[in-house]
């Protein structure tokens, strides 16, 4: 899961999940938590935008309701990549959050 959507769940900034987790290094180890790389962060966003829009119709809605859901995202800068957590790593963020 991305950082933004756990944020979102957890009831937390994505700034302020990301931050417990880099204090906690130790606690999340690269099967844990990993950054996207720029290729796959752009082929992630690719695939998300074609499934929204074919899934509600027209690319509009699909833009509209992506933001909406990930505003957190929105002002987040252009180079910024992802954290992604693995099943043990949503569980160990729970115990740092």
């Amino acid at each position: 899961m991305l950082d933004a959507d756990l944020a979102v769940l957890y009831g937390v900034r994505p700034k302020a999940l990301n931050q417990a987790v880099k204090r906690n290094t130790e606690r999340f180890p690269a099967d844990f938590c990993f950054q996207l790389t720029a290729k796959e962060w752009a082929d992630l966003k690719s695939r998300i935008g074609g499934t929204l829009a074919h899934a509600i119709g027209n690319r509009a809605s699909a833009q509209n309701w992506s933001q909406f859901v990930t505003s957190s995202m929105r002002h987040r800068g252009a180079t910024y990549r992802p954290y992604t957590f693995t099943e043990q790593g949503v569980a160990m963020l729970s115990s740092v959050l």
